[in-house]
């Protein structure tokens, strides 16, 4: 197929201006002449006829027709021009090239009808008579002031045309001469004009197939020598941020194949666009591109998150298993192409290291608690027996009462963690449940000397709790309250708060020194050592009681009272 270059455009354009604009000024010019020349052989023929006028109207107003048709046939000779004499009935009375007799009737011929009006006839037309084109300038002959006749003269048209022929090959050689430099010059500036674009455009070409060197230079000071600058900058400036963003994209690349979490991108059809190996891996597919995910990750846990995360516009996670191991899936990161990043990490060996920590937890409470309570039994026999022993015994009890404490609590809290064990729910009353806790600790209190305060709003409803669990707590709570309380008050207030219900349980003990606030819900871990040994504590049960609130999806906050006032606050607040 023939390709139309830049070059051929601009010269077709100039060449087909040229082309106009020369025979629209050869035709119009050589019309305009035409005219000119009639005009000026129009008017050289009425000041003739003029001339004439005066010769023939002495001879015409005598009527001597005859003399008069001698005088114009001697005139035609040596002015080469037609006279006729018509009356103005249309006769031809005398004529410089024909018989009168033999001639027609002229009295319908324009000419001789505008001169029988008194004015200049004009008309250019075939004569019949002559058998050629003809000239005609017809006058009116006036006797006293009224038309008498006419005096016509006529030229042949060949003679005026072969001048005009001559003229129109003048003019067209100059049209030739000016249309050969015209286009030659036309050639020139459309060349100027299609090289630089053409360079441009190779340029163009080559930096599209990835050559980003080249450069383009042009030696003329204008507007493409700016813009050639201009592409060569460019040319820079794209050649720098390709190798930034290769050098970006071969570091992406790399953190990606060395991560250990599966990885995966998908489109907004959810078709899979990229992945690393662990994804390959973990998901038990050798080649996932350009896959639905679906039918990589045959899961419906993982598919509804998925579509929770696109429904929602945010990002979501959960675990399922995948291949018999424990997957973390977490499905984000919503771009502008509504693109999600798939995340999956095995959480495999953490599970089991989990069962293995609660089996342990399990085994050694099962396990140490049947001896030390049998321990216990013989220590009291001998207690009874050996008075001299009572006060080591006493020391020895007081231990094996610890770590019993500290067995029971481990089952508890392994209990509590065990998240396959559903919290048992049912409307509770959440003041008999806290009244029921008090019971257990009324003779400490009333051995200390302190002032126990419940106070709940009126009509206080019923919450969904596990009832067992949530005195649990509360037992917990009262016995660090009563323990690290020597002297004041212990008090339990709830109240509803929006859609949860607020408990606060409070004490005007010893406090927890701040730095210490943000760890006393891990296991073991005590204030003071030495204080808690001597009260049988055992670390865990803040870690228990707040294993407890969780596992009614509340939340717990510990806090010293204002300063200058010594104690401790618990706030919990729990979904009615």
């Amino acid at each position: 197929m023939f390709k139309k270059t830049i070059f051929l455009k601009f010269f077709s354009l100039y060449l087909l201006i040229i082309l106009l604009l020369s025979s629209s000024i050869l035709f119009f010019s050589f019309k305009s002449i035409k005219k000119h020349y009639i005009d000026s052989l129009s008017n050289n023929l009425a000041y003739l006829g003029d001339t004439l006028m005066l010769k023939i109207l002495p001879l015409y107003e005598a009527g001597q027709y005859k003399q008069i048709d001698t005088i114009i046939k001697t005139l035609d000779k040596d002015i080469h021009t037609r006279i006729t004499v018509i009356n103005t009935e249309g006769f031809v009375l005398a004529d410089s090239e024909n018989d009168p007799k033999n001639m027609e009737n002229h009295k319908n011929r324009p000419e001789i009808d505008k001169a029988l009006k008194g004015e200049t006839g004009k008309a250019l037309r075939f004569s019949s008579t002559a058998s050629e084109d003809m000239l005609y300038i017809a006058l009116p002959i006036r006797q006293n002031g009224k038309i008498t006749g006419v005096l016509r003269l006529s030229l042949f048209l060949k003679q005026i045309n072969t001048l005009l022929n001559d003229l129109l090959i003048n003019i067209f050689h100059i049209a030739l001469a000016v249309l050969i430099i015209t286009l030659i010059m036309a050639f020139i500036f459309s060349k100027s004009l299609s090289g630089p674009i053409k360079a441009l455009s190779a340029a163009s070409a080559k930096m599209a197939e990835g050559d980003f060197n080249t450069r383009v230079y042009l030696k003329n000071k204008d507007e493409f020598t700016r813009l050639a600058e201009s592409f060569n900058f460019m040319a820079s400036e794209v050649k720098a941020s390709f190798e930034k963003i290769s050098q970006q994209k071969d570091e992406l690349t790399g953190i990606i194949s060395s991560m250990q979490e599966g990885l995966a991108v998908l489109n907004k059809e959810d078709v899979i666009i990229l992945v690393n190996t662990a994804f390959k891996n973990i998901a038990g597919s050798p080649e996932p591109e350009n896959k639905f995910f679906w039918e990589v990750m045959r899961d419906n846990r993982a598919v509804e998150i998925l579509k929770k995360a696109r429904r929602e516009n945010t990002g979501n996670s959960g675990e399922i298993e995948l291949n018999g191991r424990h997957i973390l899936f977490g499905a984000g990161g919503f771009g502008i192409n509504k693109e999600v990043i798939v995340l999956l990490h095995d959480i495999t060996e953490l599970k089991n290291l989990e069962t293995i920590k609660k089996d342990f937890v399990a085994n050694v409470s099962h396990e140490l608690k049947t001896p030390l309570t049998a321990i216990k039994g013989f220590i009291e026999t001998i207690e009874d027996e050996k008075e001299l022993n009572k006060h080591y015994l006493s020391i020895i009890k007081r231990n094996i009462d610890r770590l019993i404490n500290i067995v029971q609590d481990l089952a508890v809290l392994s209990r509590v963690e065990e998240k396959t064990t559903a919290p048992l729910l049912q409307e509770t009353g959440l003041k008999s449940t806290v009244e029921n806790a008090v019971k257990l600790f009324e003779k400490q209190i009333k051995e200390k000397g302190l002032n126990l305060k419940l106070q709940f709003s009126d009509n206080f409803p019923l919450i969904m709790a596990d009832p067992f669990r949530l005195e649990q707590l509360f037992v917990n709570l009262l016995d660090n309250a009563v323990k690290y309380t020597e002297k004041g008050n212990i008090s339990v207030c709830a109240e509803v708060s929006g859609n949860f219900v607020k408990i606060e349980v409070a004490d005007t003990g010893i406090g927890i020194p701040k730095e210490h606030l943000s760890r006393i819900f891990e296991r073991f871990y005590v204030v003071d050592k030495s204080r808690s040994r001597k009260l049988g504590g055992t670390g865990l049960g803040l870690s228990i009681v707040k294993h407890i609130v969780l596992l009614h999806n509340g939340s717990i906050t510990a806090e010293n009272m204002p300063e200058g006032t010594p104690g401790t606050k618990f706030t919990i607040l729990i979904p009615c």
